[in-house]
């Protein structure tokens, strides 16, 4: 159901795809060691590549009850419905109306008063001829907002599972942090017994066992610190959620989380088709191609028609009621607005063009955004290994150290550098697995997700591409 949520696309094509005045990548920038990783085919529920259950459930929670979605959902059945107010201005109207009336006179002819009761029903029927495709365009930019409030829709439940997503994985960073934090105060609890037990033999000064208290209190410090911040990772998934702030459920430790084969990036023209953004800006544009449209439409003459078919009864006749009908049409031509009519379209015309201006900015960060996310991955790869060398190297130094302290070869400034140093580089080497894996989200999210335009719909394809370089704003001048 989840999957489903992200999965959905617009339903109807804006009529023209815009032209991006910058030029599309033929290919993404090399990445040697990205490049090498191996690759999945793009899909809806990519959350669950990482192997984790309770993610799987945090993110489905947060689809089925985030508040933003569900003000989207709201926005798209508003722009569904103003749609279908826009066709129903194209088609006649039908009006019944029924008067009636009851007056007291005086007969001429025996000069007694008399009530009369008149009855008049009728029908009215009225349509405007749309002779110049203003209510087509304007029916047409009713269809394009509704398609980019249904791919505002899209992209904030895009949004929403990457965020859960890494919030989830910050969340269980906190923890193995907490973790090495725990265990580093253990040890470094047994590393203070120990100077106070050489003091007290006086095999060492008491400047052994302060600065081994020292050290005791800075990592218990830290411990509180990483409290609170697991409390606020915890609070706002639950928001994200839809729920009160509380405990969150744990699934997988951040080390057994699975870096999962990276998805299929295609082609830069390819990411045009997949990004719910990109398909709601070209259908601004779409939108705001109508409106100029209808603008320019209202500076020529209108038709109308209208037919009133109807009767007429008085209680002082008798007989059957009088038929009454009449059928006829009018011109409407603007001779004088004070301008009126051309500011409109001017105003129309610069909304084109703010239009024009987000469609490229969105489509130009999108390319950003995937390139980023690859040079993050493979960056991260390169610095994991020098990493997990440094770890191991740490660790060793501080073995080294400590045996040297114990048999009095050594000074404890030897051990406490590498106690501090090894406490780093745990601490480093798991935010980096962090990293790692919320690049892995990011990319995901700025691929689409597994988001697909429709077939035949008309967000910008490889025809953008073809045509890069073309003015946008010569295309429907």
């Amino acid at each position: 159901m989840a999957a489903a949520l992200l999965l959905q696309a617009c339903s109807t094509a804006p009529t023209t795809a815009p032209m991006l005045a910058a030029e599309v990548p033929s290919a993404w920038q090399g990445r040697p060691v990205a490049d090498a990783l191996p690759r999945r085919p793009l899909d809806t529920g990519w959350w669950r590549t990482f192997g984790d259950p309770a993610l799987d459930r945090l993110v489905e929670r947060a689809l089925a009850h985030n508040a933003d979605l569900r003000g989207a959902a709201a926005r798209v059945a508003e722009a569904r419905a103003l749609g279908d107010v826009q066709r129903a201005a194209a088609l006649p109207t039908l009006d019944l109306g029924i008067g009636e009336s009851r007056s007291r006179s005086v007969s001429a002819a025996t000069g007694k008063p008399y009530l009369q009761t008149v009855t008049q029903p009728q029908f009215q029927a009225a349509y405007e001829v749309d002779l110049w495709g203003r209510l087509d365009a304007l029916n047409q930019a009713a269809v394009a907002q509704l398609q980019a409030s249904e791919a505002a829709r899209d992209s904030a439940a895009l949004s929403v599972a990457a965020t859960v997503a890494s919030g989830y994985i910050s969340l269980r960073a906190l923890d193995a942090r907490l973790e090495v934090a725990r265990q580093t105060l253990q040890a470094r609890a047994s590393a203070l017994d120990l100077a106070r037990s050489r003091q007290s033999r006086g095999y060492t000064s008491a400047l052994e066992t302060q600065q081994s208290e020292a050290e005791y209190r800075a990592t218990a410090a830290v411990i509180p610190q990483l409290q609170l911040a697991i409390r606020r990772q915890e609070h706002a998934l639950g928001v994200l959620s839809g729920a009160a702030p509380g405990p969150i459920e744990r699934g997988l430790p951040l080390t057994e989380l699975q870096l999962a084969p990276l998805p299929d990036t295609g082609l830069p023209s390819d990411l045009l088709r997949r990004r719910p953004d990109i398909a709601g800006a070209e259908a601004q544009v779409a939108a705001t191609d109508a409106q100029l449209a209808a603008a320019r439409a209202q500076l020529l003459p209108s038709l109308r028609l209208s037919a009133t078919l109807g009767s007429i009864s008085s209680s002082a006749l008798t007989g059957d009621p009088f038929r009454l009908w009449s059928i006829g049409g009018s011109i409407l031509a603007p001779l004088f607005e004070g301008g009126r009519l051309r500011a409109l379209v001017g105003a129309s015309d610069a909304r084109r063009e703010q239009a024009l201006a987000g469609y490229e900015k969105t489509v130009l960060t999108a390319f950003g955004e995937v390139e980023d996310q690859l040079a993050a991955i493979d960056e991260f790869a390169r610095q994991s290994v020098e990493v997990e060398a440094q770890r191991a190297a740490l660790q060793e130094t501080l073995r080294v150290a400590g045996n040297r302290y114990r048999e009095g070869y050594a000074s404890y400034l030897d051990e406490l550098d590498a106690q501090r140093n090894l406490f780093a580089a745990q601490q480093t080497a798991l935010q980096l697995r962090a990293d790692e894996l919320t690049a892995r989200v990011n990319l995901d999210r700025a691929l689409g997700g597994g988001w697909q335009a429709d077939a035949g719909a008309g967000a910008a394809t490889a025809t953008a591409a073809a045509t890069a370089g073309v003015n946008p704003r010569a295309s429907t001048r």
